[in-house]
């Protein structure tokens, strides 16, 4: 069974100049331990995050993977999502997708493969997280999208999607259990999200 999900298409954006950021982004020299994503018509590069954040994307994708929707994968690596009809280029923490969504020869992925997204905010990408990926996620009709605030220590899960945006959310503090909506239907525990020495 493979499960299909119906997104929006379009945000009114100039696809042209999507296609040019995309291309330039293809064509630049990224020092290594940084990352590059479009964000709100911009390439936004960004230093990779803390060490303790890979443990907290290992647990998320531990909690996850038996839940994974029939097809699709779970990982925290290095993957470049594009979302035309939003004008945005994501590389998520962590991503669960189609598996025929990475069969490709492309750099970039296809962001309507996606059934979930994680984000980890740092002090330089939190703004991003909090405000432009909550809208766009929801926009381009990702089903799940759970952002990790690793500055205020708690976790927020967004789902139904909705072309303004996600209509539903949840946030709970760091060492409790959040559910996780279908297609997971499951619960994550954040206990051990916290930064070393903390809690």
């Amino acid at each position: 069974m493979t499960v299909m999900l119906e997104r929006p298409t379009t945000d009114g954006t100039d696809p042209r100049r999507f296609e040019e950021l995309c291309a330039a982004l293809d064509e630049l020299n990224v020092p290594d331990g940084f990352n590059a994503e479009i964000i709100r018509g911009n390439i936004v590069v960004s230093p990779w995050s803390k060490a303790y954040y890979l443990d907290v994307m290992d647990l998320v994708c531990d909690q996850l993977r038996p839940r994974l929707p029939e097809g699709h994968r779970i990982s925290s690596a290095p993957a470049l999502y594009v979302f035309p009809g939003v004008e945005r280029a994501y590389g998520p923490d962590v991503h669960a997708a189609h598996r025929q969504t990475r069969r490709t020869t492309s750099r970039h992925l296809d962001g309507e493969g996606l059934s979930f997204v994680a984000e980890l905010t740092s002090p330089s990408t939190r703004d991003d997280d909090l405000t432009d990926k909550v809208e766009r996620y929801g926009k381009a009709g990702v089903p799940v999208y759970l952002l990790l605030d690793m500055q205020e220590d708690s976790a927020t899960v967004y789902w139904s999607p909705t072309p303004k945006g996600y209509a539903s959310h949840l946030t709970v503090p760091f060492g409790e259990k959040i559910h996780i909506p279908a297609p997971f239907d499951c619960h994550v525990d954040t206990t051990g999200f916290q930064a070393p020495g903390e809690g």
